[in-house]
C-alpha cells in the first residue's frame, strides 16, 4: 500500500490550512485595542478600507487611448483569475478610487453618493463582482483583518439570552455576532472612543487617518445595556470593565462577503423602502422579546443592503429599478444614520455606491426644466457620477471578444510585440452537433478577433474630431499603441490633439452584438471547398465583418442614424484587416530571403560607433572602428535606401549622414535616456525599437516577389499548374504560414487565395 497520502486528504487538509490562514481566535476587546495600536488600519473606518484594499495590489502601466496610465492591479480580479477584470477604463476607476480616498480623508466629499453609470456591457457590474471579489480575499489576509464584536449574556441575571429568530437558545457558549458588523471601537462611550481614535492616528503612518464615529447597533446595544443594568444592580464598580469582560464580549475577525461587510441591493429584490434598505420587524419576535412596552432591536431582521453593507460596502445595482429609494439615501452619508423604526435609530458607517444604465438619468432630469423648483435637485447634487464608457483600445476589445466567446480570464499584461501576436492569432472552438454528434472544430482564422474588434472600436470613435490627416482606424491604431507608424516615422500620440468634449466610446457596437454575431458564424454554413482541406470549418475577418455590418440593419439597439453610420465605417476596417494578412502571405513568401539579426545588429553597432567616434570588435576579437563598407552596403542592398551615388567611395553623402543621425542614433538615444541608469551599449538596443531597422527584418512588397520569383504567376494560386514556380512557391508558402505565423494549412489557404485574389488584379 502507497505511503502517499490519499489525494482527498491533501485537499482537505489544504482547506484546513487556508482557513487556520483565515481565521483568528477571539479576543477581549482590550487585546483588540492592543493589536490596533500595533497595526492602526485594522481599525479603518469603511472607505479608508476600501482604499487600502485597492492599494495593496499595487499597479500596472497601461495604455488606454494613446496614453500612459497607472492601473490598480485590484481591478484585473486577480484573486479569482482575472474572471471579472474590469477591462479599460482605466481613466473612469481612477477618479473612483481618488473619490474614495476623498470621502476617506473628510476632504468634501463625505456626503457625495458615487454613481457608475453608463451604457450595458461596459463593466459596470463587473466592478461589482470585482470589488465583492477582491475585498472578501483582502479580508483574509493578516493586513485587510475585518473585526466586530459578539456577545454572550448567558446566564446574568437569570436572563434568557440573545437570539436571531424564533428558535430560544440559553447556552453559556452561545455568542451572538453584530448583524451589522459593528466596529469594536463602537462599544466605547464617545469621549473615551476620541482618545482612542486620537491615539490610533498619532501611530499611523499614513495621509487618511482612522474615523471612529457612531453609536452601537441597537441589537448589541441591547445586549450592552441588559448587561449594565444587572451589574448596576449588583453593585458593579468598574461597569465598563464588567459589562466587557471576555465573559460577555469578544472581538472576532470576519470574511467580507455579500451580507457581510458588503451589501447588494438587486434590480429583482422588492418590498417597501425600509425593508429594502435596513431590514424588516419580525411580528412573532416582537411579542416574544417585548422590553418594557417597546420593540426590541434582536426581533429585527438586518437583512437591508444598508444593514448587510456597514463596516464596509453599500450597492444599489441597476439603480434605476430603485430610484424610491435613492431619495431615501440622501443623509445617509453625511449623518450616518437610518431608523429601524420612529423610536429606534442606526449608525451607519458605510461607502454608498449606485450603478445604473443610462435610464436613470432621464428619470432624475425629468424634472429639470422647473430649476430650482427641481424636487430631484439635492439628490442630484450629491450624487458624483463616474462614467463607464466602451472600450476604444484594439487590444482591450480583442481580449474581451475572446473573454465572451472561450473560458479565458487571465489578464492579458504583455510588451507590445508579444499583445500584438495575441490580438492576431487564430481560436479554435469545439462546435456540437447535438445530443451525441461529434464536435467540430471551428477556426477563427488569423486576424479574425482583431478584425471584430477594430469595427467594433471604429464604431466608437468621434469621427467629428479626427486630427487632419487621420482616419478612424488611424485612431483606432493611435488609442491602442499610443503612436502611428507612418513609413520610418513613429509618430507619438501627443503630436495630435483632441478636444475634451469628444464623444469616443459613449456609443458603437457593444460586445454582445459582436460575441452574437461571431456565436452564430460557429454554425453557419460556408459555401467553400477543397479537396483536401477543411476550408469550410475557417471563420475568415472578412466573414466575420460582413456578418456584423449587415446585421445591424435587424438589431434593435441601432437607430437608423447609427446602422447608416457604422456600415460606411467597414470598408477602412476591411482594407486594414487585408494589409495585414498582405503582410503575413508577403512574409511567408520571403521568408527564407529576409535579412538575419545578426547582419542589421552588425549595421547598428558600426552606426553608432560612427556618431559617438568609438569602436567595434571584429570577427577577431579586435577593437577597430566603424567600416564604411558595412554601413554602405546594408543601406544600399538591405534597406534600399540609397544608391551608389550616395556616396563618395564608401564614405556617406550628407543625406545618408542625416539618415543615420535621424533614424538610426535617435531612436538609440531615446532607448539609453529609458536606460539611463545603467551603463548603456548600442546591443542594449532592441531592434525593434528602431523603426526603420524593424522595418527591414520582415518588410517587402510585391516587386521583392517579382524580383525574386520571376515566374510567379498570382492568378495561378488557387490551382496552380503542376511544376510551375507558383506551385512550388504556394507549398512552401502555405507551410511557412504554418510554421510561422500561426495558421492552419486550410486557415492559409484562404488567407492567400484572398490576398492573391487583389494581387492579381493589379499584376500586370
Amino acid at each position: 500500500m502507497s505511503d502517499r497520502q490519499p489525494a482527498g486528504e491533501s485537499f482537505v487538509g489544504a482547506a484546513d490550512r487556508a482557513l487556520r490562514a483565515t481565521y483568528e481566535e477571539p479576543m477581549s476587546l482590550a487585546e483588540y485595542v492592543d493589536a490596533a495600536l500595533a497595526d492602526p488600519a485594522i481599525a479603518a473606518h469603511a472607505s479608508k478600507y476600501l482604499v487600502t484594499a485597492i492599494e495593496s495590489m499595487g499597479t500596472r502601466t497601461v495604455i488606454e487611448e494613446g496614453e500612459e496610465r497607472e492601473r490598480y492591479r485590484f481591478f484585473d480580479d486577480p484573486h479569482n483569475d482575472g474572471e471579472h477584470a474590469i477591462l479599460g477604463n482605466t481613466r473612469v476607476l481612477n477618479a473612483f478610487v481618488d473619490d474614495l480616498r476623498s470621502i476617506a480623508a473628510r476632504r468634501g466629499k463625505d456626503e457625495k453618493i458615487i454613481w457608475l453609470a453608463g451604457p450595458t456591457a461596459t463593466g459596470k457590474s463587473e466592478l461589482k463582482r470585482c470589488l465583492i471579489n477582491g475585498l472578501r480575499e483582502f479580508s483574509k489576509t493578516d493586513a485587510g483583518r475585518r473585526y466586530t464584536v459578539e456577545w454572550n449574556v448567558a446566564g446574568v441575571g437569570g436572563g434568557g439570552g440573545l437570539t436571531y429568530g424564533n428558535e430560544y437558545r440559553d447556552d453559556e457558549d452561545d455568542w451572538y455576532q453584530s448583524p451589522v458588523q459593528s466596529s469594536p471601537l463602537t462599544v466605547f462611550p464617545a469621549a473615551v472612543r476620541a482618545e482612542v481614535v486620537e491615539a490610533l492616528n498619532a501611530r499611523l503612518d499614513d495621509h487618511i487617518p482612522v474615523v471612529a464615529e457612531g453609536r452601537l447597533d441597537p441589537f448589541c446595544r441591547e445586549a450592552y445595556d441588559y448587561l449594565e443594568e444587572q451589574y448596576r444592580r449588583e453593585g458593579a464598580r468598574d461597569l465598563f470593565s464588567a459589562v466587557t469582560d471576555r465573559r460577555h464580549l469578544r472581538v472576532k475577525n470576519y470574511v467580507v462577503d455579500v451580507g457581510q461587510g458588503i451589501g447588494v441591493l438587486h434590480s429583482e429584490d422588492d418590498g417597501s423602502p425600509k425593508e429594502r434598505l435596513v431590514g424588516s420587524w419580525m411580528a412573532g419576535m416582537v411579542r416574544e422579546l417585548d422590553s418594557r412596552g417597546r420593540k426590541n432591536p434582536q426581533a429585527f431582521s438586518y437583512d437591508g443592503v444598508l444593514s448587510q453593507g456597514n463596516g464596509l460596502l453599500t450597492i444599489v445595482e441597476d439603480a434605476a429599478q430603485h430610484a424610491d429609494l435613492l431619495r431615501k439615501l440622501l443623509n445617509v452619508p453625511d449623518e450616518g444614520s437610518v431608523k429601524l423604526d420612529k423610536g429606534i435609530g442606526m449608525d451607519i458607517d458605510t461607502q454608498l455606491v449606485i450603478i445604473s444604465n443610462p435610464d436613470l438619468e432621464a428619470q432624475l432630469n425629468q424634472h429639470a426644466e422647473r430649476n430650482a423648483g427641481d424636487p430631484l435637485k439635492a439628490l442630484k447634487r450629491r450624487l458624483d457620477r463616474r462614467e463607464f464608457d466602451y472600450l476604444t483600445n484594439v487590444s482591450l476589445e480583442a481580449e474581451l471578444i475572446r473573454r465572451e466567446l472561450t473560458n479565458e480570464t487571465a489578464v492579458w499584461d504583455f510588451d507590445e510585440r508579444e499583445l500584438d501576436e495575441t490580438i492576431r492569432e487564430a481560436v479554435t472552438m469545439s462546435v456540437g452537433e447535438g445530443a451525441g454528434g461529434a464536435a467540430t472544430e471551428i477556426e477563427l482564422a488569423p486576424h479574425t478577433v482583431a478584425a471584430a474588434a477594430l469595427y467594433s472600436v471604429v464604431t466608437r470613435l468621434d469621427a467629428e474630431t479626427l486630427p487632419g490627416g487621420l482616419d478612424l482606424v488611424d485612431k483606432a491604431l493611435l488609442f491602442d499603441q499610443g503612436y502611428l507608424q507612418r513609413g520610418d516615422e513613429r509618430v507619438e500620440r501627443e503630436a495630435f490633439s483632441f478636444p475634451d468634449e469628444s464623444t469616443d466610446g459613449d456609443s458603437g457596437i457593444p460586445v454582445t452584438f459582436t460575441r452574437d454575431t461571431i456565436a452564430d458564424l460557429l454554425y453557419a454554413d460556408r459555401d467553400r471547398k477543397h479537396p483536401d482541406l477543411p476550408v469550410e470549418n475557417v471563420v475568415m475577418p472578412q466573414d466575420v465583418l460582413d456578418a456584423m455590418a449587415e446585421g445591424l440593419a435587424e438589431a434593435p439597439v441601432f437607430s437608423t442614424t447609427e446602422r447608416g453610420e457604422f456600415e460606411g465605417r467597414v470598408v477602412a476596417v476591411k482594407n486594414q484587416v487585408f494589409d495585414r494578412q498582405e503582410d503575413d502571405v508577403l512574409g511567408a513568401m520571403m521568408y527564407d530571403k529576409q535579412v538575419d539579426e545578426a547582419t542589421v545588429a552588425e549595421y547598428v553597432e558600426h552606426v553608432y560607433a560612427w556618431a559617438t567616434d568609438d569602436t567595434v570588435e571584429n570577427d577577431r576579437g579586435e577593437v577597430v572602428g566603424p567600416d564604411p563598407l558595412v554601413m554602405k552596403v546594408f543601406e544600399t542592398e538591405h534597406l534600399g535606401r540609397f544608391g551608389p551615388e550616395s556616396y563618395d567611395g564608401n564614405h556617406p553623402s550628407p543625406a545618408v549622414r542625416e539618415f543615420r543621425t535621424e533614424k538610426i542614433i535617435t531612436a538609440m538615444n531615446r532607448h539609453a535616456w529609458h536606460s539611463r541608469d545603467d551603463e548603456f551599449r548600442a546591443s542594449d538596443v532592441a531592434l525593434t525599437e528602431i523603426p526603420v531597422v524593424d522595418a527591414v527584418l520582415g518588410s517587402y512588397d510585391w516587386s521583392d516577389v517579382r524580383r525574386t520569383y520571376e515566374d510567379f504567376d498570382p492568378r495561378q494560386w488557387q490551382d496552380p499548374p503542376t511544376g510551375t514556380e507558383t506551385a512550388s512557391l504556394k507549398a512552401e508558402t502555405i507551410a511557412t504560414m504554418v510554421a510561422e505565423f500561426g495558421y492552419t494549412e486550410a486557415s492559409a489557404e484562404l488567407t492567400s487565395r484572398h490576398v492573391m485574389g487583389q494581387v492579381s488584379y493589379r499584376w500586370d
